[in-house]
């Protein structure tokens, strides 16, 4: 995917996510992705548009976060033809797993994966939805490492760059399509 194919899927994305203000709570600006998802061409080219950047980088699993990061990130597993691994919260998955808790802004959550998802694992890519915090994409990563993989990156459909996501994941490559 050139440059140019890459800039017109953005701004599709742009023009077609819908704007809720004051949800879930008010004060709140909620970045919709469903009219993406209800476009079968525009979503297939989005999945492309995140897989692209590493089509030759050697991904051999995507991570993704429970729950709108596994409709991002499974395809983009299939794009990648890596595996995918879910990261859900506590006790939701039925085998051995690895927990990372984490700080939110008030109070703390946490992160499981499978024990035995990761191991070795080189080449991971973490995917979701939206890079707002950053807390969540973060803890993941940890996951990650603690799991036995390496992440090489994180992608992203939406970054919301003023609320300072990115620098909680330094150290790791991010790319997201569309900031606002």
């Amino acid at each position: 995917m050139d440059a140019d194919e890459r800039a017109a899927i953005m701004e599709e994305v742009r023009r077609t996510v819908r704007d809720v203000p004051d949800f879930p709570k008010r004060g709140i600006l909620f970045r919709d992705i469903t009219p993406v998802l209800a476009n079968p061409s525009l979503f297939g080219k989005v999945m492309m548009a995140l897989a692209a950047p590493f089509e030759s980088a050697g991904i051999t699993h995507v991570v993704s976060i429970e729950s709108r990061g596994f409709i991002l990130g499974a395809p983009v597993a299939l794009e990648l033809r890596a595996a995918f691994v879910p990261v859900r919260k506590p006790g939701k998955l039925p085998s051995a797993t690895v927990r990372e808790d984490y700080t939110l802004e008030y109070g703390t959550d946490a992160l499981e994966m499978h024990a035995d998802a990761l191991y070795g694992a080189k080449g991971v890519l973490v995917v979701d939805d939206v890079l707002a915090t950053g807390g969540t994409a973060a803890a993941t990563c940890r996951l990650v490492e603690r799991a036995g993989g390496t992440v090489f990156a994180c992608a992203f459909m939406i970054e919301l760059p003023a609320l300072g996501g990115r620098a909680k994941l330094a150290g790791h490559r991010v790319e997201s399509l569309i900031s606002y």
